[in-house]
């Protein structure tokens, strides 16, 4: 058995830990506002700048995985400072270096609750940069299926499709989205300009 999330393969990563979507869950805003408040606390207001939940468990009505993803806005020189990764460690948190990709910049990843056994806890899912980031793009992305519900029907109808088809292949399921969170952001940009 491996022991550390970091010596995990991505098919240890497939295997152990399957595709599944639930039921929109009331008590993952409670999860996520205890997660932020002990995060401030510990962290710090002068470092975390902003905290918001975004991904499918902020979207009410919905299936999601039952994980919790939280952006968290950091001043641009604490993007990969070890002090402040040692911070989150502290706190129970694996950091993951997210490398830089078609139009979007590195950023500082973090995840709680998966153990190298596969069993899992509550699961935190991190996303930490700077506003300038476009990875804040996902807030406008959550907040436009939370006013669209039919949007929101059709990005559930995806998930479900691709879940089916990839419970055991994390990297395409996420890719397998794409298309569709880009066509939403596109329509978002050019409601926003009439």
């Amino acid at each position: 058995m491996k022991k550390s999330l970091n010596e995990l393969t991505k098919e240890d990563w497939n295997e152990l830990f399957p595709i599944e979507l639930e039921d929109h869950n009331p008590m993952w805003k409670e999860s996520y506002e205890k997660e932020k408040d002990r995060i401030v606390e510990k962290v710090g207001k002068e470092i975390i700048l902003r905290i918001e939940h975004f991904g499918s468990s902020s979207i009410p009505g919905i299936k999601s995985k039952p994980y919790i993803d939280l952006m968290l806005e950091i001043p641009a020189e604490l993007l990969f400072d070890e002090n402040l990764i040692a911070k989150f460690t502290a706190l129970g948190y694996t950091y993951f270096k997210v490398p830089a990709r078609e139009n979007i910049d590195a950023y500082m990843s973090f995840g709680k609750g998966y153990r190298p056994d596969g069993k899992k806890e509550q699961i935190f899912h991190i996303h930490m940069c700077p506003r300038e980031n476009v990875m804040w793009k996902q807030i406008e992305f959550r907040d436009y299926l939370n006013t669209n519900n039919e949007r929101a029907k059709q990005y559930e109808d995806l998930k479900i499709a691709l879940a089916c088809k990839f419970k055991n292949d994390r990297g395409s399921y996420v890719l397998g989205k794409t298309d569709f969170i880009k066509e939403t952001l596109k329509m978002i940009s050019e409601k926003a300009k009439t």
